[in-house]
């Protein structure tokens, strides 16, 4: 176990940020508790940063009552920080290279509260595509990318969201009950990648990988979409090692762009 950050290390003008540091790295829905194991703060002191921060929108609490995730303007840094124009600049030409390769839309997405967000896209030069635009919310249930983030989940917190989604049947071929999609989500968690058969969009299939933190948490998803046309599943599983390859090389962007804003 972690050893508890000594409270007199922590100026009171930094113990907002170290509560957000540490919700960020704990990657799941955590308590007051949970982060103060961590950071050794006087109990009332730690309730009142998280109530603090959840008045200002920068942590939401759960369903449960108990547990409390990133808000919406700790999203919007996160989103911010990810899209700083070096590293974006770099990430958009990993992209084009993927994109060039396989013939297709690429796209990076991050997960939200109950969606995936378009991060960054390249787009095919077919005339015949899929208009997804950067800012697009997809749902978690029905796509490649959110499926693959739904399967990097504690399986308690799958079981919760399940039970909780209103399933809407996009095509004939969306999931639409909470134990298909658990299944669908074992299978995903099991063999590293997901696909989307036209579940969200009648005549597309789509393939989704993760891109992964230092600590092998995903951060965000890769993947590329294409119509039917041109592709079945099994087109597109062949060229899985080439999405993995490019999603490594994003980890390593933002890990080598993380060790350059730390302080030596």
């Amino acid at each position: 176990m972690t050893k508890p950050r000594p409270t007199e290390t922590i100026p009171t003008n930094l113990r907002l940020l170290a509560v957000l540091e540490e919700v960020a790295q704990g990657g799941v829905p955590v308590t007051p508790t949970d982060v103060n194991a961590r950071l050794g703060l006087p109990k009332p002191t730690i309730h009142r940063l998280f109530a603090t921060l959840e008045a200002e929108g920068f942590l939401e609490r759960d369903l449960d009552g108990r547990t409390y995730s990133p808000g919406p303007r700790f999203r919007t840094m996160a989103t911010g920080v990810l899209s700083s124009l070096r590293v974006r600049t770099a990430r958009l030409a990993v992209l084009r290279k993927l994109s060039e390769t396989i013939g297709e839309t690429c796209n990076i997405s991050l997960p939200d509260r109950d969606a995936m967000i378009y991060l960054e896209r390249v787009e095919t030069e077919w005339p015949l595509r899929i208009q997804l635009p950067v800012g697009s919310k997809v749902p978690f249930y029905c796509t490649a990318s959110g499926k693959m983030y739904l399967s990097t989940l504690p399986r308690s917190h799958v079981t919760r969201y399940a039970a909780s989604e209103r399933f809407e049947a996009k095509t004939p071929h969306t999931i639409t009950s909470a134990e298909a999609l658990l299944e669908e989500v074992s299978r995903v968690r099991q063999r590293g990648y997901s696909l989307d058969t036209e579940e969200f969009m009648d005549g597309m299939v789509a393939l989704a990988v993760p891109v992964l933190d230092r600590n092998k948490r995903l951060i965000a998803t890769l993947s590329f979409h294409a119509p039917t046309l041109r592709f079945d599943t099994d087109k597109a599983a062949r060229f899985l090692p080439n999405l993995q390859a490019a999603a490594a090389d994003l980890s390593s962007l933002l890990l080598d762009a993380g060790a350059e804003a730390s302080p030596a």
